[in-house]
């Protein structure tokens, strides 16, 4: 049973999806399992294995969909008497860690031109899950991207309108006009994305803007959008601008600063 639930959260992580795994860690006195006991819960509820039935798996299961929500790990400990929270006959007391196994960052790259391209490779170097969406298949292959996770070809908006965004997701607006980066922002400003930015001069952002606040978007929004994108790292050929947007995208992700270690550390 073990194998086949580490297969399990093996094949959920290839999917790009979060698991929880509930581990029996401890016992003392009478418990339903024995430790070592496990229990796998995905994002949707759906349960594989057990830590002993009854109150305690209700009760497991419930906080493994919260640490789920949260993305956090966390340790559980349960008196299986009248006098616990349980209200069980056992006797026994239980300790239960759940470990959360979060998925890599998602990148996705509306754009499959020049500095999506760059993006990419820099993505799968740095470990992000990328997607490639492009309306031109000869930008969107395989043999373009060759190690993408995933390549959705067609209208831009529409498929990335039907894709699963959250908080662990990244999105650059690469597009090769400015009429489908503003239906791709249109699409996504409002699906919890960790990071939206979208390339182009200030003029071309503030019109497409400006567009958006005519039609009713969110100002505070659509002032969180990081446009013209990237940091301040000078160059212009397709690697240099990837590269810079990477290190605003990391910025955000690790909840950095733009300073040099220099004036955090110091060097005397």
């Amino acid at each position: 049973m073990e194998y086949k639930l580490m297969d399990e959260v093996s094949s959920l992580l290839k999917q790009n999806k979060k698991v929880a795994m509930a581990i029996v860690t401890k016992v003392e006195g009478s418990t339903p399992r024995n430790e070592g006991s496990m229990m796998i819960v995905s994002e949707k509820g759906e349960i594989l294995g057990t830590v002993g039935g009854g109150n305690l798996e209700l009760t497991t299961i419930n906080e493994a969909k919260k640490c789920l929500k949260e993305g956090k790990s966390k340790l559980f400990k349960f008196k299986l008497n009248d006098q616990g929270s349980l209200h069980m006959q056992c006797g026994g007391d239980a300790e239960i860690f759940i470990k959360i196994f979060n998925p890599n960052h998602k990148l996705l790259i509306a754009g499959g031109g020049h500095v999506g391209l760059e993006l990419h490779k820099l993505g799968k170097m740095l470990g992000f899950y990328t997607v490639i969406l492009d309306d031109r298949e000869e930008f969107c292959n395989k043999d373009r991207f060759p190690d993408a996770d995933e390549l959705n070809v067609g209208v831009i908006e529409e498929n990335i309108k039907e894709y699963s965004i959250d908080s662990n997701t990244y999105i650059v607006i690469v597009t090769r006009g400015h009429q489908n980066d503003e239906n791709v922002l249109r699409e996504v400003l409002n699906k919890g994305a960790k990071y939206i930015g979208m390339i182009g001069s200030s003029k071309k952002n503030k019109y497409i803007m400006n567009n958006l606040l005519n039609e009713g978007l969110d100002k505070e929004r659509l002032n969180k959008i990081y446009a013209p994108i990237g940091i301040n790292l000078g160059g212009e050929n397709p690697s240099e601008v990837a590269f810079s947007i990477m290190s605003e995208i990391l910025m955000v992700k690790n909840e950095g600063s733009l300073k040099h270690m220099k004036e955090i550390k110091g060097c005397l």
